[in-house]
């Protein structure tokens, strides 16, 4: 199975520093959704694996985080791809929580859920959190530089084998 793991806020989402609350913000990367559909065609099972601690904060209830990702799953559809699942994590950075990145539980259940070996799996990610959970769950850490991508690059400290693309469309060329 060809799998691949996206974050969202960043590398399929534009995101924002007062989080994504409602589906009225949830605004796609340009390319971003023709980028999943060109993975879906090319047999990729794509899964979203998110952070949201803005749940875990208050800033917004289970209701509206299900209506955003409805709202990204109809337009991923529309553009003739899918994604597979979103796995999410809701807890503060205070928690310490394993599903919440850098941890890589997330990505532990999406293997287990898909009965999928995660040893190279394309990550992809915008944050140093994204890449170091990807490598610590064995998979292939890739950081495009949209969302926070230049920030981190440019912070450096990016694990060894992280390869770099412009956005999800060139991840998605160079994949396909």
């Amino acid at each position: 199975m060809k799998l691949v793991i996206l974050d969202r806020d960043g590398v399929i989402n534009y995101d924002s520093d007062k989080y994504i609350k409602h589906p009225d913000e949830w605004r796609p990367i340009p390319g971003s959704l023709d980028a999943i559909a060109r993975l879906t065609q090319e047999g990729w099972r794509v899964v979203v694996a998110t952070n949201q601690s803005g749940v875990g904060r208050g800033l917004f209830d289970m209701a509206s985080l299900n209506a955003i990702h409805a709202k990204m799953h109809r337009a991923v559809n529309q553009a003739g791809g899918r994604v597979e699942a979103v796995f999410y994590c809701p807890d503060t950075d205070e928690s310490q929580s394993p599903c919440r990145k850098p941890n890589p539980g997330m990505f532990h259940a999406i293997a287990e859920r898909f009965n999928a070996s995660l040893a190279d799996a394309p990550c992809v990610g915008d944050s140093l959190r994204d890449l170091q959970a990807a490598v610590s769950a064995g998979g292939r850490p890739i950081l495009v530089l949209t969302g926070k991508g230049k920030k981190t690059r440019a912070a450096g400290n990016l694990p060894e084998t992280t390869a770099v693309y412009p956005d999800l469309a060139a991840v998605a060329q160079a994949l396909c």
